[in-house]
């Protein structure tokens, strides 16, 4: 999105780079690129009624002629998110987190993106109202054909959602497959780890399974440590490999290749486990 100048990389977009493009070069692109933000306690100005934040892009980009029309576009919007039109001249204060973030979705929608990125969109809602939001998401990619980033931490939720998952330590990919065979086949040391930590809702298979607990403070994504920057607290470093093998972990950082069709992982010594 550009709101702050990327260090380093690219970001491509339909094929186009968008890394250094000038305001005026990105307007055009936001309509096709929105946010859901993390916090609905935060991301909504308190002083502004639903309509007003709901109609504000819509106003931007000059999409509505009239005030009639208008109102129906945001009636329209507030109704696909699940929530009652006549709210519309409510304040966020009168509306619970759940009742919030989907308003920020509706804002989001305002402009008909192909895509939208979601910043943890659930990790500030109670377990029991990220259920609604989560299937809310689902129904709106089915009925508008949108692409969605969907960033989490929750992997429960992601296995939900998701149809490709990309794991990333310390701000780099290290893990990338489909669903189904990143959570059957996960190839990374910390995949497995992440993995292991969900619940199993059967007592006999969750006695009987593997549970990899990780050691040490976790490095500064500013200073990692040379070569594979998960090796001060990866399981298999410090049990599993010879010392010949843990000198290239040591001094080598693992490429992100192919270890299987479509499944690529950033370990020396990738190799799949079993831990749900």
């Amino acid at each position: 999105l550009n709101l702050q100048p990327a260090t380093a990389g690219s970001v491509l977009f339909r094929g186009r780079e968008i890394v250094g493009l000038s305001r005026s070069d990105m307007r055009p692109l936001r309509r096709d690129i929105q946010i859901v933000f993390q916090d609905p306690y935060a991301s909504l100005n308190p002083r502004l009624p639903v309509f007003d934040i709901v109609a504000e892009a819509l106003i931007i980009h000059n999409l509505v002629k009239g005030d009639a029309a208008l109102r129906t576009r945001v009636k329209d919007l507030v109704q696909m998110v699940g929530l009652n039109p006549e709210y519309t001249n409510r304040y966020p204060a009168d509306f619970s987190g759940g009742q919030r973030q989907r308003i920020g979705i509706a804002r989001a929608l305002a402009l008909e993106p192909a895509m939208l990125i979601l910043d943890e969109p659930v990790s500030a809602l109670d377990v029991s109202i990220q259920a609604g939001v989560i299937n809310l998401l689902e129904d709106l990619q089915d009925q508008l054909g949108l692409s969605y980033l969907f960033i989490a931490h929750d992997l429960s939720v992601v296995r939900h959602i998701s149809d490709r998952i990309a794991v990333m330590y310390l701000g780099k990919i290290i893990e990338l497959a489909d669903r189904d065979t990143l959570f059957a086949r996960p190839m990374h040391p910390y995949t497995q780890a992440l993995l292991s930590a969900i619940p199993i809702p059967d007592p006999e298979r969750e006695r009987r399974r593997e549970r990899i607990i990780l050691t040490g403070d976790i490095p500064s994504p500013a200073n990692p440590p040379s070569g594979c920057r998960f090796r001060t607290r990866c399981f298999k470093f410090a049990k599993e490999l010879t010392d010949d093998q843990r000198e290239k972990c040591v001094t080598v950082e693992p490429p992100l290749a192919e270890q299987e069709p479509d499944h690529v992982s950033a370990c020396h010594y990738s190799a799949v486990r079993t831990v749900l």
